[in-house]
């Protein structure tokens, strides 16, 4: 696997090739095997969750459903490099998949080795989390009109 699997994420889309080797170094590969958990509901979010290959059916011991199910390319927990918090769902495979993951720690050595990149990344989560207020606020909106 090259850096260049980076570019088919929506998050990571506007890195260039020096932002993506830079973060390529500090990812770290798993297998995850039909049925194992790439996280569970409850655990603490440790990290970036790139799924490069496979599917995750998102589940919530909450409600008992199926939140969703997501396809390579996709990326879980995005915000955990930045805050404090439990996982919201576990994140079963539906058969093999593979995930790379960016956990919290590795965040200040990528400050420290690439600035340039660590602000790249800050800026596409905080970009993704503005959208999804938005978004939220649009639905409020919405069912308030109703």
């Amino acid at each position: 696997m090259t850096p260049e699997v980076l570019k088919g994420y929506a998050l990571l889309a506007e890195l260039g090739e020096d932002d993506r080797e830079a973060l390529f170094e500090l990812l770290e590969e798993s297998a995850i095997p039909e049925g194992k958990s790439a996280f569970r509901e409850g655990s603490e979010g440790e990290g970036l969750v790139l799924l490069v290959e496979g599917r995750l059916k998102l589940k919530s011991k909450r409600t008992g459903a199926v939140v969703a199910i997501v396809e390579a390319p996709e990326h879980l927990g995005a915000a955990s490099l930045f805050s404090f918090g439990k996982r919201e769902v576990t994140a079963l495979a539906t058969g093999p998949a593979k995930v790379l993951a960016l956990p919290r720690s590795g965040l200040p050595r990528l400050l420290d080795d690439s600035p340039r990149t660590a602000f790249r990344l800050a800026e596409a989560v905080a970009g993704e989390l503005a959208g999804l207020v938005r978004q939220g606020l649009e639905t409020l909106t919405e069912q308030e009109s109703k």
